[in-house]
């Protein structure tokens, strides 16, 4: 299914690109839809696939022996899946699986390489996003060794509402757990006191943020960090 009449503005990477740029790109695009749990890429196998969300949201995930995965960085609307290929790579170094149910344009990775080559202005947002991509990760690991598991799960529930659009989701108290790293009853605790100071609701996994301000406050340095960095973009 070509897309290519039009400029995908629900992708900021895309929508950034000149005109012309964006068009070469998108005629070998497809608009797909992506379900929860649905795994993308695995560790040390091959892309076949770029994917640039437009409403949904992956997680990127590491495991060491004897542990439970754990979400080292998150792309939506503002990025790409697939960048080790604009290094040279064609693995995956980690685990990417959809958090949040929506849609994505893809193409093959074939494509995307040829697209890469020829233009310059797309080299130039890949490379200034893989760079954002290493402030996001750098900023989760040490958030996740050093600050309390409310703020870091203020930080993430800010974050993921950033990329879906939308301050109401489902996420289940043991994605929480794998995605911060900790176990599910200090999940329960933060997610508890955020619902006491009335900054979320929390039903059966159902979360909707209830004042954004406040959990901006109540999270840690991190997420406008991490915010800041794709802001001031242009």
């Amino acid at each position: 299914m070509l897309v290519a009449y039009r400029v995908p503005a629900a992708n900021s990477l895309l929508a950034a690109l000149p005109f012309k740029d964006c068009q070469a790109l998108l005629e070998h695009t497809e608009s797909i839809t992506l379900t929860a749990g649905e795994e993308l890429y695995r560790p040390g196998e091959p892309i076949r696939h770029v994917y640039f969300p437009t409403d949904t949201l992956v997680s990127l995930l590491t495991s060491a022996q004897g542990h439970q995965a754990l979400e080292v960085g998150m792309v939506g609307r503002e990025g790409m899946l697939g960048i080790p290929l604009a290094l040279g790579v064609n693995e995956s170094p980690v685990q990417a699986v959809v958090q949040g149910a929506g849609t994505a344009l893809r193409m093959t990775s074939a494509h995307f390489r040829r697209e890469f080559q020829h233009s310059p202005r797309l080299q130039q947002a890949v490379y200034r996003y893989i760079y954002e991509l290493m402030i996001q990760m750098t900023q989760t690991a040490a958030c996740n060794r050093f600050h309390q598991v409310e703020a870091r799960l203020a930080r993430w529930l800010l974050m993921t509402r950033d990329r879906v659009q939308s301050n109401q989701f489902h996420l289940t108290q043991d994605l929480l757990s794998n995605m911060l790293g900790v176990r599910r009853v200090g999940v329960t605790k933060a997610a508890g006191d955020l619902r006491l100071r009335r900054l979320i609701s929390y039903n059966r996994g159902e979360i909707s943020i209830l004042d954004g301000d406040g959990l901006e406050a109540a999270a840690c340095q991190c997420y406008q960090i991490v915010k800041n960095m794709h802001d001031v973009q242009p």
